[in-house]
């Protein structure tokens, strides 16, 4: 389900700012090193946001297959445009690989392939 198509985005849907996993898993690592000195607490993205309708297209395109949804009215609170500015986090020397959304996709459908039943195989 795609909610809420009337915000004021270019396509009427939310924009987000998708990372990868293993990006993800770097910032972790990275701050597990840094935990000894100090806690820290970091934004993390790509610095540009994505909307719900792009991401559609974005596994249509990758995967070949049309991806099927309907569209309903907003959850209470969603705003429409959420992305991070993760200027913290590349002090400290992180930086995304993957920006690129397809490619985030794209990984994403061969880890998925490969483990057609999540973590447990």
């Amino acid at each position: 389900q795609v909610f809420g198509t009337d915000y004021p985005t270019p396509d009427g849907t939310c924009i987000r700012d998708y990372i990868h996993v293993t990006d993800l898993a770097d910032a972790h690592l990275l701050a597990l090193a840094q935990l000894q000195e100090r806690s820290v607490t970091w934004n993390l993205g790509n610095g540009h946001g994505h909307s719900v309708l792009e991401v559609i297209r974005a596994v249509e395109r990758v995967s070949g297959r049309h991806v099927p949804y309907t569209c309903v009215d907003r959850r209470p609170g969603d705003p429409p445009v959420l992305v991070a500015a993760s200027t913290e986090a590349q002090r400290a020397g992180w930086k995304p690989r993957f920006a690129a959304l397809d490619e985030i996709v794209r990984t994403a459908l061969v880890w998925r392939k490969a483990h057609p039943h999540g973590y447990g195989d």
